[in-house]
Protein backbone atom coordinates (compact mmCIF):
# COMPACT_ATOMS: atom_id res chain seq x y z
CA UNK A 1 0.00 0.00 0.00
CA UNK A 2 1.70 3.29 -0.77
CA UNK A 3 1.84 5.99 1.28
CA UNK A 4 0.34 8.43 -1.59
CA UNK A 5 -2.39 6.65 -1.77
CA UNK A 6 -3.45 6.07 2.06
CA UNK A 7 -4.54 8.83 4.77
CA UNK A 8 -3.18 7.59 8.22
CA UNK A 9 -4.54 9.74 10.81
CA UNK A 10 -2.64 9.22 14.10
CA UNK A 11 -1.89 11.80 17.33
CA UNK A 12 1.42 10.38 18.16
CA UNK A 13 3.69 8.13 16.07
CA UNK A 14 6.45 6.04 17.82
CA UNK A 15 9.13 5.77 15.20
CA UNK A 16 11.67 3.09 15.14
CA UNK A 17 14.28 1.09 12.89
CA UNK A 18 17.20 -1.45 13.32
CA UNK A 19 20.56 -0.19 12.75
CA UNK A 20 21.27 1.07 9.69
CA UNK A 21 17.79 2.32 9.15
CA UNK A 22 17.26 6.01 8.13
CA UNK A 23 14.54 8.07 10.07
CA UNK A 24 15.35 11.98 10.08
CA UNK A 25 13.71 11.93 6.44
CA UNK A 26 10.31 10.77 7.82
CA UNK A 27 10.58 12.84 11.08
CA UNK A 28 11.66 15.76 8.97
CA UNK A 29 8.25 15.09 6.68
CA UNK A 30 6.43 14.85 9.80
CA UNK A 31 6.87 18.02 11.44
CA UNK A 32 7.48 20.53 8.36
CA UNK A 33 4.79 19.36 6.61
CA UNK A 34 2.09 17.90 9.32
CA UNK A 35 3.38 19.61 12.43
CA UNK A 36 4.29 16.91 14.67
CA UNK A 37 6.53 17.61 17.43
CA UNK A 38 9.44 15.40 17.17
CA UNK A 39 11.40 14.25 20.25
CA UNK A 40 14.39 11.75 20.97
CA UNK A 41 13.81 9.48 23.51
CA UNK A 42 17.07 9.35 25.52
CA UNK A 43 18.86 6.06 25.22
CA UNK A 44 19.49 6.46 29.21
CA UNK A 45 16.83 4.62 30.45
CA UNK A 46 16.19 4.36 34.46
CA UNK A 47 17.30 0.86 36.13
CA UNK A 48 13.69 0.51 38.39
CA UNK A 49 11.37 1.71 35.63
CA UNK A 50 12.67 1.90 32.11
CA UNK A 51 9.39 2.98 30.06
CA UNK A 52 8.54 6.00 32.30
CA UNK A 53 10.40 8.37 29.80
CA UNK A 54 8.32 7.18 27.01
CA UNK A 55 5.10 6.92 29.13
CA UNK A 56 5.86 10.89 30.41
CA UNK A 57 6.61 11.44 26.45
CA UNK A 58 2.85 11.00 25.67
CA UNK A 59 1.53 13.28 28.08
CA UNK A 60 2.69 15.98 25.46
CA UNK A 61 -0.23 17.95 24.14
CA UNK A 62 -0.69 18.12 20.00
CA UNK A 63 1.24 15.58 17.44
CA UNK A 64 3.75 14.05 18.77
CA UNK A 65 6.48 11.74 16.57
CA UNK A 66 9.16 10.22 19.10
CA UNK A 67 12.43 8.71 17.39
CA UNK A 68 12.00 5.91 19.94
CA UNK A 69 14.49 2.97 21.25
CA UNK A 70 12.03 0.91 23.01
CA UNK A 71 11.25 -2.15 20.59
CA UNK A 72 15.41 -1.53 19.96
CA UNK A 73 15.97 -2.60 23.26
CA UNK A 74 13.58 -5.46 23.15
CA UNK A 75 15.76 -6.59 19.91
CA UNK A 76 19.19 -5.58 21.05
CA UNK A 77 19.32 -6.26 24.61
CA UNK A 78 19.30 -9.70 24.28
CA UNK A 79 21.63 -10.26 21.06
CA UNK A 80 24.13 -8.03 22.93
CA UNK A 81 23.79 -8.23 26.36
CA UNK A 82 21.93 -11.10 26.71
CA UNK A 83 18.47 -9.52 28.16
CA UNK A 84 16.71 -6.50 27.72
CA UNK A 85 15.74 -3.86 30.25
CA UNK A 86 12.55 -3.74 29.35
CA UNK A 87 9.99 -6.75 29.71
CA UNK A 88 7.45 -7.23 27.41
CA UNK A 89 4.83 -6.48 30.02
CA UNK A 90 5.93 -3.27 30.01
CA UNK A 91 6.05 -2.93 26.34
CA UNK A 92 2.36 -4.06 26.06
CA UNK A 93 1.83 -1.37 28.58
CA UNK A 94 3.18 1.39 26.75
CA UNK A 95 1.43 0.27 23.73
CA UNK A 96 -2.21 0.14 25.37
CA UNK A 97 -1.18 3.54 26.15
CA UNK A 98 -0.12 4.46 22.92
CA UNK A 99 -2.95 3.19 21.34
CA UNK A 100 -5.27 4.88 23.90
CA UNK A 101 -3.57 8.36 22.81
CA UNK A 102 -4.63 7.84 18.92
CA UNK A 103 -1.23 6.47 18.21
CA UNK A 104 0.90 4.02 16.28
CA UNK A 105 4.06 2.87 15.56
CA UNK A 106 5.81 3.18 12.88
CA UNK A 107 8.26 0.57 12.21
CA UNK A 108 10.64 1.99 8.99
CA UNK A 109 12.59 -1.22 7.27
CA UNK A 110 15.17 -1.13 4.61
CA UNK A 111 16.54 -3.99 2.50
CA UNK A 112 19.37 -5.97 3.95
CA UNK A 113 21.76 -5.41 1.74
CA UNK A 114 21.10 -1.78 1.90
CA UNK A 115 21.72 -1.81 5.33
CA UNK A 116 25.07 -3.67 5.71
CA UNK A 117 26.73 -1.13 2.94
CA UNK A 118 25.45 1.52 5.15
CA UNK A 119 26.94 -0.15 8.72
CA UNK A 120 30.27 -1.54 6.75
CA UNK A 121 30.46 2.55 5.46
CA UNK A 122 30.11 4.01 8.85
CA UNK A 123 32.74 1.52 10.01
CA UNK A 124 30.65 -0.86 12.30
CA UNK A 125 32.72 -3.73 13.28
CA UNK A 126 32.31 -7.41 11.90
CA UNK A 127 30.11 -8.28 15.01
CA UNK A 128 27.53 -5.64 14.11
CA UNK A 129 27.37 -6.46 10.13
CA UNK A 130 27.11 -10.21 11.69
CA UNK A 131 23.79 -9.15 13.41
CA UNK A 132 21.78 -7.57 10.62
CA UNK A 133 19.54 -10.84 9.92
CA UNK A 134 18.70 -11.29 13.74
CA UNK A 135 18.26 -7.63 14.19
CA UNK A 136 15.95 -7.38 11.29
CA UNK A 137 13.89 -10.66 12.16
CA UNK A 138 13.91 -9.37 15.76
CA UNK A 139 12.14 -5.71 15.07
CA UNK A 140 9.52 -8.07 12.48
CA UNK A 141 8.33 -10.43 15.29
CA UNK A 142 8.50 -7.91 17.87
CA UNK A 143 6.33 -5.37 15.67
CA UNK A 144 3.93 -8.58 15.25
CA UNK A 145 3.73 -9.32 18.77
CA UNK A 146 3.38 -5.09 19.63
CA UNK A 147 0.10 -5.40 16.69
CA UNK A 148 -2.17 -7.23 18.97
CA UNK A 149 -2.16 -3.81 21.20
CA UNK A 150 -1.32 -0.69 18.97
CA UNK A 151 -1.26 -0.27 15.29
CA UNK A 152 2.22 -0.80 13.85
CA UNK A 153 2.84 1.10 10.30
CA UNK A 154 5.48 -0.81 8.05
CA UNK A 155 7.38 1.99 6.11
CA UNK A 156 9.78 0.72 3.83
CA UNK A 157 12.57 2.96 2.49
CA UNK A 158 13.24 3.39 -1.24
CA UNK A 159 15.97 6.21 -1.51
CA UNK A 160 16.30 8.01 -4.35
CA UNK A 161 19.51 8.31 -5.95
CA UNK A 162 21.42 10.96 -5.22
CA UNK A 163 18.14 12.54 -2.86
CA UNK A 164 17.10 11.00 -0.53
CA UNK A 165 13.52 10.12 0.23
CA UNK A 166 12.39 13.70 1.08
CA UNK A 167 11.68 15.29 -2.09
CA UNK A 168 11.54 18.99 -0.50
CA UNK A 169 15.12 19.93 -0.63
CA UNK A 170 16.65 21.41 -3.24
CA UNK A 171 18.31 19.40 -5.83
CA UNK A 172 21.20 17.86 -5.08
CA UNK A 173 20.61 18.95 -0.81
CA UNK A 174 20.58 16.60 1.80
CA UNK A 175 17.43 16.56 3.75
CA UNK A 176 17.80 18.48 6.86
CA UNK A 177 17.77 17.24 10.75
CA UNK A 178 14.30 17.31 11.88
CA UNK A 179 13.61 19.64 13.89
CA UNK A 180 13.76 18.10 17.83
CA UNK A 181 12.10 19.22 20.97
CA UNK A 182 13.75 18.17 24.13
CA UNK A 183 11.29 18.02 26.80
CA UNK A 184 13.80 18.41 30.16
CA UNK A 185 10.79 18.62 32.59
CA UNK A 186 7.56 16.65 33.11
CA UNK A 187 4.52 17.77 30.64
CA UNK A 188 1.18 18.00 31.38
CA UNK A 189 -1.38 16.07 31.10
CA UNK A 190 -3.31 15.76 28.05
CA UNK A 191 -6.96 17.46 28.40
CA UNK A 192 -8.45 15.72 25.59
CA UNK A 193 -7.57 13.80 21.87
CA UNK A 194 -6.95 16.08 18.79
CA UNK A 195 -8.72 14.89 16.09
CA UNK A 196 -7.40 14.19 12.40
CA UNK A 197 -4.05 15.10 13.14
CA UNK A 198 -1.23 14.35 10.63
CA UNK A 199 -1.48 12.54 7.21
CA UNK A 200 1.60 10.20 5.94
CA UNK A 201 0.20 9.37 3.00
CA UNK A 202 1.89 12.63 1.31
CA UNK A 203 5.64 11.75 2.71
CA UNK A 204 7.40 10.36 -0.42
CA UNK A 205 9.80 7.58 -0.79
CA UNK A 206 8.13 4.85 0.68
CA UNK A 207 5.41 1.96 1.23
CA UNK A 208 3.40 1.84 4.04
CA UNK A 209 2.28 -1.45 5.17
CA UNK A 210 -1.25 -1.49 7.78
CA UNK A 211 -0.70 -4.42 10.43
CA UNK A 212 -4.42 -5.02 12.04
CA UNK A 213 -5.17 -4.44 15.28
CA UNK A 214 -7.16 -5.83 17.82
CA UNK A 215 -7.42 -3.61 21.40
CA UNK A 216 -7.26 -6.07 23.91
CA UNK A 217 -10.34 -5.65 26.64
CA UNK A 218 -9.49 -8.16 29.08
CA UNK A 219 -7.27 -11.40 30.27
CA UNK A 220 -4.15 -11.64 30.86
CA UNK A 221 -1.28 -10.48 27.82
CA UNK A 222 0.87 -12.81 25.96
CA UNK A 223 4.39 -13.13 26.70
CA UNK A 224 6.06 -14.12 23.24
Amino acid sequence: MNLDHTVVRHRTLIVEGCDGVSRDALLTGLARRHGYTVTRASPDLPHVDPVRPYRELLQHDGALAVDAGLVGELVYGPLRRGRSRVTWIQAFDFADAVAERHGAFVHVTAPVPVLEDRLAASGASAAALAEIDAAVTGYDHAFTTLAEHAPVLTVEEEPASGGGPDAEPGRGEAAPDPPVTSFARRLPRIRSPVPDCAELAELPGARLTLVPHEPQTHGRRRTP
